[in-house]
């Protein structure tokens, strides 16, 4: 099945800022309209590859780092999904804990999956080796922690199809700690005025960078992921698509964000935070608009280690689920061995309450 991410790139379609007038987002005119020029010719290799004659309307793009301990969960999410038409371009940024011998395992089973594994360059260098790979109309991002869940697909594509003047589209998450006992719901602007205005206020959070999906057309034309912003990309790319059309969050929930303390919002925090200013600069000189003095790059850092399993703990515990509520007193214990709190939880999780 075939449905153009635009309008052809013509110069008789007037284009400004990357939409027509009619309001649809379309290529530069100095760009191919790889909608209707790819589809027909795409596979070309040998194998599992040659049996695929015509591209995917999406590309899921995932980048992937040491997550064994998630990656199989995140996996298995995506091949779940209720829209079929899509391939899996994994990059293994170099793991070395045990995630390739995952990955290839999955790839051997299913032809959609494209995994390539090379030497670690870092997150911005995986990002744009994806979108290389990367042959579909759309651009679905994943992360190798976090979990889909099974009609995100079906309901981005089919928002993008009926919005042509849009170019990425986000959604609600629900958060999950290490072990996937739920947290609780973020909840996010949902039309492009909103969410923009959040962007230009440097809330890169403003659109949950896992849960998107893109026009491969629109992210191509702005360059893709800028390696000067690394850690913090998401926020630049995002203010760049703003500027050639609509960004949107759907109002349902269609990702399980993962809490870990090896994730990058908790390793990189204060690098993340100190990119935020530069790119903000940036973006307002694009936009010729002056950067309100007001705006600030403050962002609450992640609680204590100790602290936050013990939130986990007692959450999971409430909710009910006692095998994650036990998982999180073992480490509260070895966090604090010494600690009245930490047996408190241990005692509470082994009774039950």
């Amino acid at each position: 099945m075939s449905h153009p991410i635009a309008p052809s790139g013509g110069t008789d379609i007037p284009v400004c800022h990357g939409r027509a007038s009619g309001g649809a987002f379309v290529p530069h005119p100095s760009e191919p309209d790889r909608s209707t020029t790819d589809r027909n010719v795409c596979a070309t290799g040998t194998g599992k590859e040659a049996d695929r004659n015509v591209c995917p309307t999406v590309s899921v793009i995932m980048p992937v780092f040491n997550a064994r301990r998630y990656v199989a969960a995140a996996v298995e999410s995506v091949l779940g999904q209720t829209f079929g038409d899509f391939e899996f371009c994994i990059v293994d940024d170099g793991s070395t804990d045990g995630t390739d011998r995952i990955l290839r395992k999955y790839a051997d089973r299913d032809a959609r999956i494209r995994l390539n594994r090379r030497p670690n360059t870092g997150l911005v260098g995986a990002l744009n080796d994806t979108i290389k790979m990367a042959r579909g109309e759309l651009l679905a991002r994943m992360d190798g922690d976090d979990v889909c869940l099974p009609d995100r697909l079906e309901r981005q594509v089919a928002f993008l199809r009926a919005h042509p003047d849009h170019v990425a589209v986000g959604a609600q998450v629900e958060t999950i700690d290490p072990y996937g006992c739920d947290l609780f719901r973020l909840e996010h602007k949902t039309d492009h005025a909103d969410v923009d205005a959040e962007l230009m206020a440097g809330r890169g959070f403003a659109m949950v960078h896992p849960s998107v999906m893109m026009r491969r057309a629109a992210v191509e034309r702005v360059g893709g992921y800028d390696p000067k912003w690394d850690y913090a990309e998401d926020l630049c790319l995002f203010l760049k698509l703003a500027e050639v059309g609509k960004v949107a969050n759907l109002p349902d929930v269609l990702l399980k964000y993962r809490q870990h303390y090896e994730s990058v919002n908790h390793t990189k925090h204060d690098r993340q935070r100190a990119l935020r200013r530069g790119i903000m600069e940036e973006a307002y000189a694009r936009r010729g608009v002056p950067m309100p003095p007001g705006i600030e790059f403050r962002r609450s850092a992640p609680p204590p280690r100790y602290e936050q399993t013990q939130t986990w703990g007692w959450r999971a515990l409430k909710s009910g689920n006692v095998v994650a509520a036990r998982q999180h007193a073992l480490d509260l214990v070895r966090l604090g061995p010494a600690k009245w709190a930490s047996w408190k939880l241990m005692f509470c999780a082994w009774r039950g309450w």
